[in-house]
């Protein structure tokens, strides 16, 4: 193996598994991306550990499940420090460590984000573009620093020109942090806000894609009557027709002045969704090329994820919350290395971004902490192992993670997610509510299949695998993770 490599690590925010043109989408430009499929491998079946920002981010920075590092909610005051960061770790065995864009292990609605001790000598923090952030937020700084007025650029996101676009931003640090000289391996977390709500691409952006030529939803009438059964389970929307499901009416705020209104059907949404991804895409390649121009590539592990996905109305619903469908939970995960690992390989191995983590440390060869949980990729990505095998099962967890969203009326929830390469079940912890699909003859999951008598076998069994895994998903080292 070559020595220890840089890390280039993307990390998206709300983009579900669907949205790569190589990997089956031919609505959607995304050449930069395809160009990373092309030269590693694609993960076609990865699986983050909870369908929120929070605890997702949590699980995979730590290769942890949300609830052994305690960080299984939004809004938290501060990051519980139950296990060291990736990123620190990678650190303090000789990384440089930098970061650009959202960090969000703590919440950060209206204030700076407190740092944990998190490895990163650089830091250039930026969460969501309001037009109300006081100095510190590092996006909204360098706007002022080259003469613009955040609040005014925000005011019509539309027409905030690409080289300004938070986006370009994260490009342009990372890029600088790239071609910095030094003498030891580096890693760039770039951590974009977008594609997550409110749906504000440039219009440059916004133009490229015809909402009418996109296909709808996944819907059928019945998901109206499945999501009145789990009314009691939080969500960031109320579920809708899709005729009816507009920003508007779950809660987006109507323009002001010239400012535009939210997009309004699921085709627009999709249509802006779309083509925030093309915006990423873009500085994505911004990066590549910089890396090549340093002569920097073949030394370099670029890593594309997102923490979560996005319903796009799938089911009458946008946004997230606590349901466990593949457009929230299933995310895109590509990695290459050139010379080392796999080109153009697509693997529909079952993942999760715990897997992350221990596959860095072990490429970089530093010492595995035993209590992390997730399993190297290494084997597959170097063509040492069963290509389209690495767990049995993979999990999701969601432990009051919006307790903003509960009223009196919306008990707290909890839920969990088992899904094995045939089934899915979920259980909605104190209700007397789950749900179990059959993936393979129902990958739209449709028909819930948990009350049905012919299928109470298979319910019991993943019920008990469930509980199972459950109970052996605490941090008391590695010999729990073997039953994976």
């Amino acid at each position: 193996m070559k020595t220890a490599p840089n890390i280039l690590w993307i990390c998206t925010d709300q983009q579900r598994y669907d949205t790569i043109g190589a990997l089956g989408n031919p609505h959607i430009h995304t050449p930069n991306i395809d160009g990373l499929v092309a030269e590693g491998v694609a993960f076609t079946h990865a699986y983050c550990q909870s369908p929120i920002c929070t605890p997702s981010r949590a699980s995979f920075l730590t290769g942890m499940y949300p609830s052994s590092v305690h960080g299984c909610m939004n809004g938290n005051s501060h990051w519980a420090d139950a296990a060291p960061l990736i990123t620190k770790l990678l650190a303090d065995d000789g990384y440089d460590c930098g970061l650009v864009g959202k960090l969000h292990l703590a919440g950060a609605a209206g204030r700076i984000e407190p740092r944990p001790d998190d490895g990163y000598r650089i830091f250039h923090w930026g969460h969501h573009p309001y037009d109300d952030w006081d100095e510190g937020h590092a996006y909204a700084d360098w706007l002022r620093a080259q003469g613009y007025d955040p609040a005014e650029l925000f005011h019509n996101p539309s027409r905030l020109p690409p080289e300004l676009h938070q986006s370009s931003w994260c490009a342009d640090m990372a890029i600088a942090f790239m071609e910095e000289e030094r003498n030891q391996p580096w890693l760039m977390s770039v951590n974009f806000f977008d594609p997550h709500a409110p749906f504000d691409p440039p219009q440059a952006y916004l133009d490229r894609y015809n909402p009418a030529e996109l296909p709808g939803p996944l819907f059928v009438e019945s998901d109206l009557e499945a999501q009145a059964k789990l009314a009691d389970i939080v969500f960031q929307t109320e579920p809708r027709h899709p005729e009816a499901l507009d920003m508007e009416a779950n809660g987006a705020q109507l323009g002001e002045g010239d400012q535009p209104p939210p997009p309004d059907t699921p085709r627009e949404i999709k249509a802006a969704y779309y083509a925030m991804i093309t915006l990423i895409d873009d500085n994505i390649g911004r990066m590549l090329e910089a890396l090549e121009g340093t002569g920097q590539r073949e030394n370099t592990i670029v890593i594309f994820m997102s923490d979560h996905g996005e319903m796009l109305g799938d089911h009458g619903v946008l946004l997230k919350g606590c349901r466990f469908y593949e457009g929230l939970v299933r995310v895109p995960l590509i990695m290459s290395w050139p010379g080392v690992f796999e080109a153009g390989f697509v693997s529909d191995a079952l993942v999760e971004l715990t897997d992350i983590a221990p596959t860095l440390l072990e490429v970089s060869r530093a010492i595995l902490p035993e209590r992390m949980q997730g399993r190297s990729l290494l084997p597959i990505l170097q063509g040492k192992a069963k290509p389209h095998q690495q767990r049995a099962f993979v999990r999701c967890e969601y432990y009051r993670a919006m307790p903003y969203l509960e009223t009196p009326d919306t008990m707290m929830a909890y839920a969990t997610m088992l899904r094995d390469e045939r089934w899915k079940i979920v259980v909605y912890h104190g209700h007397d509510i789950g749900e179990l699909f059959d993936l393979e003859s129902d990958p739209g999951e449709f028909h819930n299949l948990w009350n049905d008598p012919a299928h109470q076998e298979t319910r019991f069994k993943l019920l008990k695998q469930s509980f199972d895994a459950l109970a052996f998903a605490v941090d008391l080292g590695p010999k729990q993770i073997t039953v994976y």
